[in-house]
């Protein structure tokens, strides 16, 4: 009983990583594509002061607890030649769902939501999603599940339980700290 706590509360701390993985990951994407694609110059994209979009992270760990079990099948010789769309259509659905809320909840703290400007799309519902960005997730989550997130197993599978445990407090204190400090000070 005790080995399988501490094989949960293992895989825990590294969804907990993966999941600020992501969320940098994500507000890298957000920096890259408004200061060189868009060229609007250098804003801090997250609502958090620390370099990181929780959205992303939230998206990858719904990606990954939703879909796992499609992208474990492999002895359904018709499935292997559909799954890829079906990961697709499945990440591009999950993230606008989380999209939407999220643009709700932020709204409800903040007053706003960072990405307003889906009301240049057009097609947009409240300028809270848009079908452009839609498709953007939905390619990017496959490419999440199918690339990048085999390479965050490698990697996560290479330390100690005790660097994993560091690893995954620290973060928490950090990721804390910033939630206290932009909720509650500034």
């Amino acid at each position: 009983m005790k080995i399988k706590m501490i094989e949960g509360k293992q895989q825990l701390q590294k969804l907990f990583i993966c999941f600020m993985m992501y969320a940098v990951l994500g507000w890298c994407y957000e920096v890259i594509l408004e200061t060189f694609i868009y060229k609007w110059g250098f804003t801090n994209r997250g609502v958090l002061f620390g370099p990181y979009c929780p959205v992303y992270g939230v998206g990858a760990l719904a990606f990954l607890l939703c879909l796992n079990g499609l992208m474990r099948k492999k002895d359904v010789k018709w499935l292997n030649i559909v799954k890829p769309v079906l990961i697709f259509i499945g990440c591009m659905t999950i993230a606008t769902v989380i999209e939407l809320i999220a643009s709700y909840i932020l709204e409800f703290f903040t007053g706003a939501w960072p990405w307003q400007t889906y009301a240049d799309y057009k097609y947009n519902f409240q300028a809270r999603i848009a079908l452009s960005t839609s498709l953007r997730f939905g390619l990017g989550g496959t490419l999440f599940l199918y690339i990048v997130q085999p390479f965050y197993n490698w990697i996560l599978s290479k330390p100690k339980e005790k660097t994993i445990n560091i690893i995954a407090v620290t973060l928490l204190i950090v990721v804390g700290a910033d939630c206290v400090y932009t909720f509650l000070i500034k």
